[in-house]
């Protein structure tokens, strides 16, 4: 049986992966509440080949969407030239790089819920703000966003809890830098890669732990939300 170690680094790529995670689920709630009331919203011809934009990385293999990121973010492409001459550095293998992947491939992960969260809350209700005098956006502000919450916080935990996983968008566009870009899936990868069995049971340990606890979250919240609905 292999001994379990916990080797001094663990913490490190611990805690750069829950940075990770909470940086990239606060940018998706910033852009996601408002992304999924326009999809919801939306009359424009084509909504769907943009909805389906938003879900591809839910079937696209993450190497391809790091390979394209990777690209885009080359200093010798307008993007990553751009950020070269405002930052100083290229945003491939940085952590602002590693941010920017694991927004667009846990976009889904988010917007996903939220829509559906949105589309719970009773038409009647946001019609009769509206004969009272509110507008659209009051009445989103102020009904369905808060009818919502449960919702919101199924989506960023699931976005949370996805950006936690990553593996070869980080892989791709972070590579494997001790306390800038290695987090724990990749030092996961990287022990077994070693043989070093003991060190790879303890990344893999304190992931399962801390995804289990997320998943236990996410159940709580539905079963709220789907309270909140059947009651409206």
């Amino acid at each position: 049986m292999t001994d379990w170690q916990f080797p001094p680094e663990l913490w490190d790529a611990i805690g750069l992966t829950l940075r990770l995670a909470a940086v990239t689920s606060i940018v998706l709630l910033v852009i996601g509440i408002p992304l999924a009331n326009w999809l919801n919203n939306s009359r424009m011809r084509g909504i769907i080949f943009i909805e389906t934009l938003v879900s591809l990385p839910i079937v696209l293999p993450p190497t391809v969407i790091g390979f394209y990121l990777l690209t885009l973010m080359a200093p010798t492409q307008p993007v990553g030239a751009a950020w070269l001459k405002a930052f100083g550095h290229p945003l491939p293998f940085s952590f602002a790089g590693l941010v920017a992947g694991s927004v667009l491939y846990s976009l889904p992960f988010a917007v996903q819920p939220f829509q559906a969260a949105f589309r719970g809350v009773g038409r009647e209700m946001v019609q009769s703000a509206l004969a009272l005098g509110l507008t659209r956006r009051q009445a989103f502000w102020s009904i369905v966003l808060p009818l919502s919450k449960h919702g919101i916080l199924t989506g960023v935990s699931l976005s949370f809890a996805h950006t936690m996983g990553e593996f070869g968008v980080v892989l791709m566009l972070g590579g494997n830098i001790p306390g800038q870009t290695r987090v724990a899936s990749i030092a996961l990868y990287d022990e077994a890669q070693k043989l070093n069995y003991g060190a790879a049971h303890a990344y893999a340990l304190v992931l399962l732990a801390i995804s289990f606890a997320i998943l236990v979250g996410i159940a709580f919240l539905q079963r709220r939300q789907n309270a909140i609905l059947l009651s409206n």
